[in-house]
């Protein structure tokens, strides 16, 4: 079963939830590409989906959106799952609920899953402007990703892949 896991990334925190993502898929004995959303040609060939972006100012990254765009139809056809990186800080990572256009998106996708993890702000990769608006909105710097709730998704992932292997289309 090939599996692409693909994930909009401005500053590497979410390319790193990908390659995660598709190391846990691997070894649970799939076949994985792992490729950054620009970069794919074509979905032709993948039995399944596991998209994701980084959210700034509570929407997907354009790479992501630009994606969903070329493939709408073959995206359909196929088992996607979907996740968000964004939210920071502790206990409790902020902000909480879905990107904007999510549910809809998931929905006409007819996606199994959406599924929203923290995130990481590393002060060293931000530009000027964005230093200025992570001080105004007050967000936090910082690595909040749970690799264990994400390694945990990602088998989850693997384990409905094992009992209905089929494609969706």
């Amino acid at each position: 079963m090939r599996i692409l896991v693909s994930g909009a990334s401005k500053h590497d925190a979410t390319a790193d939830i990908a390659i995660r993502i598709g190391s846990v898929l691997e070894a649970a004995g799939l076949d994985v590409t792992v490729a950054p959303p620009a970069s794919v040609e074509s979905i032709e060939g993948y039995d399944a989906i596991v998209l994701g972006s980084g959210v700034y100012i509570g929407r997907w990254l354009s790479d992501a959106n630009a994606f969903v765009d070329r493939f709408r139809s073959g995206l359909i056809a196929k088992p996607v799952w979907l996740f968000s990186s964004g939210p920071l800080g502790t206990p409790e990572p902020k902000p909480v609920g879905q990107p904007e256009g999510m549910a809809e998106l998931a929905s006409a996708m007819f996606a199994q899953e959406h599924r929203t993890f923290a995130g990481r702000l590393d002060r060293a990769r931000l530009g000027l402007g964005e230093k200025a608006v992570t001080r105004v909105v007050g967000a936090p710097y910082g690595d909040f990703r749970d690799w264990e709730v994400i390694d945990a998704w990602a088998r989850s992932i693997a384990d409905e892949l094992a009992r209905d292997p089929a494609p969706a289309g």
